[in-house]
C-alpha cells in the first residue's frame, strides 16, 4: 500500500462535530454537572480524575520549558537580539498588567459588592488563610533566592518553572557562546522537543474525562448553589474581565491587524482545558506549538511564552485588585485616593513576586492586604468560597494575555508570519491537528 501523501484530501478539513475536542471538552462539562447535582457523592469522587489530567501534563512541562527556551534563545542567533526581544516583552508585561490591576480596582470600588456586608473581624477564622498560603515566600529577597536552584536536577524534580526558566536561559545563552559547536546539541534538543509534543498529543485526548471529573466533584462538593454564591462579587470579577478583554482586543486589532475573537477561537480548546483545570500550565506545551504553528518565530515563543507564564498574570492581577477592594468594603474600611494607589503598586510586586507557587493568586491576595494594611489579614477567608468560581475566569484570562503578549511582541520584532497566522485561525487548529486529519482521510479513502 503506497505511503499517503499530506496533499489536500476532499473532506479532510471537516470532520463530525462530535469528535472536535472543543465538542467533547463542553460535553464533560455539561454531564459533570448533570452527574454531581444527580449523585453528588459519586460526583464528589471524580475529582482524581482532574487531578491526574493535570498531574500527567504537570510531569513533561519542565523539559518542555527548558526545550522551548533554549531553542528560542539559541535560535536567535545573538545576545542583541536576545536582550531587545526580552525587554521589550517585560515593559510589555508590565503595562498590561499594571492596566488590569487598575481595571479590576475601578469596576469593583464602582459596583461596590462588599458593601453592606459589615462583617465583623473578630469571626473570622485565621487558620484557612494560613493553610492556604503556607509556603509561600515571606520577603522579597526569600523570592529572590528561590529563583536559584540549590542543584538543576532539584529544579527540575520540583517542578520548579523559575528555577527551570533561570537555568534555561543560562543555558541557552552558553550556546549562543558555543556557536557552531553547540549545533549537535541543539539538533538533539529539538529533536526531543518533538517527542515531548507527541506525547502531550496523547495526553489531550483525556482533557474532556479530566473536565467531566472537575465538574462533577465542584458540583458534587459544593451544590448547584456554589456557582451562585457570592453573585455580586463574581459579577464585578467578570466584568472587569471583560472590560480588560475589550481593551485587549483593541491593542492587538492596532499593533498586529488581528481580531481578538479569531484568536480565542483558535486556542478555545485550550481556554476551556486549562479553565476547568484551574492549571494554565496544563496548556502551555500546546500552546507552545500553536504560537509557533501560527507564524511567530521560535525565539519570540521561547522567551515570551514561558517568561509570561511566571511575569504576566493578567487575570490573577484582576482578582488581586478587585478582591482587594471587595474585602475592604466587607470590613467598612474606607479607600482613598492615596489607598487604591498604594493597593496598584503593591500588587504590581506582589502580582509577580508570588509566581510559580501553588495557589499563587491567593498568597498574592494576602500578601497585598498585609503591605496595604487596614484590612485583617484573616478577612482573606472570604474570598475562599467565590474563588472557586473566579479562578476559572482568572486562569484563562492569564493564558489569553499571554497568546497576545507573543503575537504583538512578535510583530513587533518583525518575526510574525501573517500569512501563516491567517490561515492557522481561519483553520482554527493546529498544523499538527490539519495534518493528523489529512491523515485520518487518507487512510478511510485507501480503505474504500
Amino acid at each position: 500500500m503506497p505511503w499517503p501523501s499530506k496533499r489536500k484530501v476532499p473532506g479532510a478539513e471537516k470532520r463530525p462535530f462530535y469528535r472536535s475536542l472543543f465538542f467533547q471538552i463542553a460535553a464533560g462539562l455539561v454531564l459533570g454537572a448533570v452527574v454531581g447535582a444527580v449523585w453528588p457523592d459519586f460526583g464528589a469522587a471524580l475529582k482524581p480524575l482532574g487531578d491526574g489530567f493535570v498531574k500527567l501534563v504537570k510531569m513533561i512541562i519542565a523539559p518542555l520549558v527548558f526545550c522551548v527556551v533554549v531553542i528560542g534563545i539559541a535560535g536567535a542567533g545573538d545576545l542583541a537580539t536576545l536582550r531587545r526581544i526580552g525587554v521589550k516583552a517585560l515593559i510589555y508585561f508590565e503595562i498590561v498588567s499594571t492596566a488590569a490591576l487598575v481595571v479590576g480596582l475601578v469596576i469593583t470600588e464602582i459596583i461596590g459588592p462588599g458593601q453592606g456586608f459589615n462583617v465583623d473581624p473578630s469571626t473570622l477564622d485565621p487558620g484557612s488563610v494560613q493553610e492556604k498560603t503556607e509556603g509561600a515566600p515571606a520577603s522579597a529577597s526569600e523570592f529572590v533566592l528561590d529563583i536559584i536552584p540549590e542543584s538543576v536536577i532539584g529544579a527540575f524534580a520540583e517542578n520548579s518553572l523559575l528555577q527551570v526558566l533561570l537555568f534555561s536561559v543560562l543555558f541557552g545563552i552558553a550556546m549562543i557562546h558555543a556557536g557552531e559547536r553547540a549545533r549537535p546539541l541543539m539538533s538533539l534538543i529539538e529533536k526531543l522537543q518533538d517527542i515531548i509534543f507527541t506525547i502531550v498529543t496523547w495526553v489531550m485526548k483525556l482533557a474532556p474525562i479530566a473536565t467531566f471529573g472537575v465538574m462533577a466533584y465542584t458540583v458534587g462538593e459544593y451544590g448547584l448553589g456554589s456557582l451562585t454564591s457570592f453573585g455580586k462579587m463574581i459579577g464585578a470579577f467578570y466584568l472587569a474581565i471583560l472590560v480588560f478583554l475589550v481593551l485587549l482586543a483593541v491593542l492587538l486589532r492596532v499593533t498586529t491587524g488581528v481580531g481578538f475573537l479569531r484568536v480565542v477561537n483558535y486556542v478555545r480548546e485550550e481556554l476551556v482545558t486549562a479553565a476547568f483545570t484551574g492549571s494554565s500550565e496544563a496548556v502551555l506545551p500546546q500552546i507552545t506549538k500553536k504560537l509557533e504553528d501560527a507564524g511567530c518565530s521560535r525565539t519570540v515563543v521561547g522567551l515570551v511564552v514561558p517568561t509570561g507564564y511566571s511575569f504576566n498574570l493578567d487575570g490573577a492581577s484582576i482578582y488581586i485588585s478587585a478582591s482587594v477592594v471587595f474585602l475592604a468594603q466587607a470590613m467598612g474600611t474606607d479607600l482613598g485616593f492615596s489607598e487604591l494607589l498604594t493597593i496598584i503598586l503593591v500588587a504590581v510586586l506582589t502580582s509577580k513576586g508570588m509566581a510559580g507557587v501553588a495557589g499563587s493568586a491567593f498568597v498574592a491576595l494576602t500578601a497585598t492586604i498585609g503591605a496595604v494594611g487596614g484590612i485583617p489579614a484573616a478577612a482573606a477567608v472570604l474570598i475562599l468560597g467565590p474563588d472557586r468560581i473566579m479562578a476559572k475566569g482568572r486562569t484563562a484570562t492569564n493564558l489569553i494575555g499571554n497568546v497576545v503578549a507573543t503575537l504583538i511582541v512578535a510583530r513587533w520584532e518583525k518575526q510574525l508570519d501573517r500569512r501563516q497566522l491567517d490561515r492557522a485561525l481561519r483553520r482554527g487548529k493546529s498544523k499538527q491537528d490539519s495534518e493528523e486529519d489529512i491523515s485520518e482521510a487518507s487512510r478511510s479513502a485507501g480503505g474504500k
